[in-house]
């Protein structure tokens, strides 16, 4: 086999941009394709006392939508988004604190979750905060026939069997987040994430 990718597992061209907004303490925009996020950290700052924690810094992380308030499927994605950061996050250099991540659907034209990832780890860079190490999101569809698109459309995302998004870290490329959307199974899951998931 020659160096060519597999079709379907090109990415969308890419842009970022930090240091963006002047109100937070770090931002960042990440736009793949026609998908675009807004990330705005704010942080370390004071905790309300019922939230302090005494090991760690408290991390919220608010995602807002293009239109419209914020339903069950923002704040599903909100939890998962937490995790990561968390993950990569030293927040038990600044305890008894609060950092917020605030993330803002520009627009979404597939692969939005791992776009909000991105942008995530960008503004968290830009902040300063300290970081165990940088991460990244990817997603990949799973077609009806077995083929894997990697970084999917809107379109890609409607036509597929299953929707798969992963978090890695950047120094031993461990996962930190695994979701998915649909049906598949276990082994495809591994193959996924081990073929295309790393290949970013």
């Amino acid at each position: 086999m020659g160096s060519e990718p597999e079709p379907g597992c090109a990415l969308r061209p890419f842009a970022v941009e930090q240091g963006l907004l002047s109100r937070p303490d770090g931002s960042a925009a990440f736009v793949q394709g026609d998908t675009s996020v807004l990330a705005g950290v704010y942080g370390p700052a004071e905790v309300r006392s019922s939230r302090e924690s005494p090991e760690r810094a408290a991390l919220d992380v608010l995602l807002r939508p293009k239109v419209g308030l914020p339903g069950v499927l923002e704040r599903s994605r909100e939890q998962m988004v937490r995790r990561a950061c968390e993950a990569a996050l030293l927040g038990e250099l600044h305890p008894r604190s609060s950092v917020t991540l605030v993330l803002q659907v520009v627009s979404d034209a597939g692969s939005l979750l791992s776009c909000c990832l991105n942008a995530a780890c960008l503004a968290l860079l830009d902040a300063g905060l300290p970081l165990r190490s940088l991460f990244c999101g990817v997603t990949c569809a799973l077609a009806p026939d077995g083929a894997v698109a990697l970084d999917p459309s809107a379109r890609q995302e409607k036509e597929a069997r299953a929707v798969l998004t992963f978090a890695f870290e950047s120094t031993e490329k461990r996962l930190l987040l695994s979701t998915t959307r649909g049906a598949c199974s276990a082994k495809e899951v591994e193959y996924v994430r081990d073929v295309h998931g790393t290949s970013v």
